[in-house]
């Protein structure tokens, strides 16, 4: 009784998921498309970061927290979410990307789809243990979605709350509203981009050694990532006290930077050169510029996800490792949009399905490789910091060494 019991709740949270991240996906690509056809939009990302500032000052305060919000209550669970969660962030996520932000979606998605999820716990009054699960189900069917792969996004809501450990409890209704979340968006007739890997040779020895080079780089990138994002947001908060002028400081920064380089190559969700990075060689700075203009973006207190400049991040810095190691430029730039993301979030499982779902079994492969060794390397200075050490001889903070924390013994 208790899986049948599961099988419409868990369904109606990936409806409401999905039917909200086709439309945060629909908004994303009108907001890139009038960014592109109108430039001075840029000028105005300042401002822009004084807005949604200030909306989530006099609003929003009780979710400004955001993703580490939902994952606390998961841990812990004590109020509902607030409705108000859901079009705050897509709305701070839209202007974001409208004006000229390096932001991504996944955030975003975790976060509707949890708040919404988490409606339903009133009616139902479900007890604690069930809406944690209920809280789960939502994040699986948003980053489900969002990205178009059910499978992951089942097991990223599993893995993304503690290092190290599993709840299996909540895998039906995860995989449940997954999958429902991935079909409500597909529905509504919303497509989402294809990377192709062209070339996979067999694995072997060398493949092997070089997936496992290629994952210590994607790992420390990753590392640094994260922590770079959390000392730009430490920094802005201990020298700017009034919040709503943390964006717009940062707005103002981001801006400058565009115009002194010459491009808008490295605002937005720069899907154009992700798909590049799987087609021809890049330049090897790519990655390096999109981990700047990210940490700035999301540091000073801009809306949106981390997960899309991770996979730019990731990709073209595999695109350029392809000028080291001896495997083709579109697998590596495949390893490296899954891995630096693995990384990250501590998600090694979860982002090896992304890659079978995205670029096919065999490229799954290689790419499995370096999610793992990436996740190694990574330390455990995750872009959400309130995920926990799931695995008790390790204490509740972040390690300074990465091998010492995540091998065992």
């Amino acid at each position: 009784m208790q899986l049948l019991r599961w099988i419409p709740l868990a369904t109606l949270a990936g409806i409401l998921a999905g039917t909200a991240s086709a439309l945060l996906l629909v908004s994303l690509n009108l907001a890139t498309t009038l960014r592109e056809n109108h430039p001075w939009l840029l000028y105005l990302l300042a401002p822009a970061g004084l807005v949604v500032g200030l909306l989530y000052r006099h609003f929003g305060a009780s979710v400004e927290a955001g993703s580490n919000l939902i994952i606390d209550e998961i841990h812990n669970p004590q109020a509902v979410i607030p409705l108000r969660m859901t079009p705050l962030i897509l709305l701070g996520t839209f202007i974001t990307h409208l004006f000229g932000g390096s932001a991504g979606r996944e955030g975003t998605a975790i976060q509707t789809g949890a708040s919404l999820a988490d409606q339903l716990s009133i009616p139902l009054r479900l007890a604690p243990a069930n809406r944690r699960i209920l809280l789960m189900a939502g994040v699986s069917a948003g980053f489900a979605s969002v990205f178009g792969t059910p499978l992951a996004g089942a097991v990223f809501g599993l893995e993304v709350l503690a290092i190290g450990s599993l709840s299996y409890e909540a895998l039906f209704p995860c995989f449940i509203a997954a999958f429902a979340g991935d079909l409500t968006t597909r529905a509504w007739h919303v497509h989402h981009t294809l990377y192709q890997v062209s070339s996979v040779p067999a694995v072997d020895v060398r493949g092997i050694l070089s997936s496992i080079a290629a994952g210590i780089v994607f790992g420390l990138i990753a590392m640094a990532f994260a922590r770079t994002t959390h000392a730009v947001s430490a920094f802005a908060k201990r020298h700017i006290a009034y919040a709503p002028l943390r964006p717009f400081a940062g707005g103002i920064l981001v801006t400058l930077a565009v115009l002194a380089i010459g491009t808008t190559r490295y605002i937005g969700l720069g899907i154009p050169t992700i798909v590049a990075s799987f087609q021809t060689r890049l330049p090897i700075y790519d990655f390096a510029a999109k981990f700047l203009f990210t940490a700035l973006t999301l540091g000073t207190g801009f809306k949106g996800g981390e997960v899309t400049p991770l996979f730019f991040i990731g990709s073209t810095l595999g695109n350029a490792l392809s000028n080291l190691l001896p495997l083709p430029p579109s697998l590596l730039a495949g390893m490296g949009f899954v891995a630096v993301f693995a990384g990250a979030a501590n998600t090694p499982i979860a982002s090896t399905l992304m890659a079978v779902e995205l670029f096919g079994a065999e490229a799954g492969a290689y790419a499995g490789i370096a999610c793992v060794v990436s996740y190694l390397f990574s330390g455990h200075s995750g872009i959400y910091h309130a995920q926990r050490i799931g695995n008790s001889k390790y204490p509740q903070q972040n390690l300074p060494a990465a091998l010492e924390a995540k091998l065992p013994e």
